[in-house]
């Protein structure tokens, strides 16, 4: 957990981040909604993956996502601001496809 102080979770300090960076909470939700949307149960090692990314326009509509592995949905290179610079994974650009695994095993 980010918010720890000798083994003990700092809500206090958790609260005040949370204060200072407004977005967040609307973004936890919106990643709650579609891992709800896809049925995935608390202690699932897969994410909701989105297979056209909401930053580039797309939604968390069940036909927008798939179940991912973490390593498969998290690996984009990013911009300094933190955009993606493609939909494309490193790996799938190195196996050259362009769509990527869906189940994502």
């Amino acid at each position: 957990m980010p918010f720890m102080t000798n083994g003990k979770r700092d809500y206090k300090k958790e609260d005040a981040w949370d204060k200072a960076h407004p977005g967040r909470a609307k973004a936890r939700a919106e990643r709650h909604k579609a891992r709800k949307e896809l049925g995935l149960k608390v202690g699932d090692p897969r994410d909701a993956g989105h297979i056209k990314a909401i930053g580039k326009g797309g939604t968390n509509k069940k036909s927008n996502l798939a179940p991912q592995s973490a390593s498969a949905n998290r690996s984009f290179a990013r911009n300094k601001d933190g955009s993606m610079k493609s939909e494309l994974s490193k790996k799938e650009k190195a196996a050259g496809k362009k769509g990527g695994n869906k189940k994502g095993y």
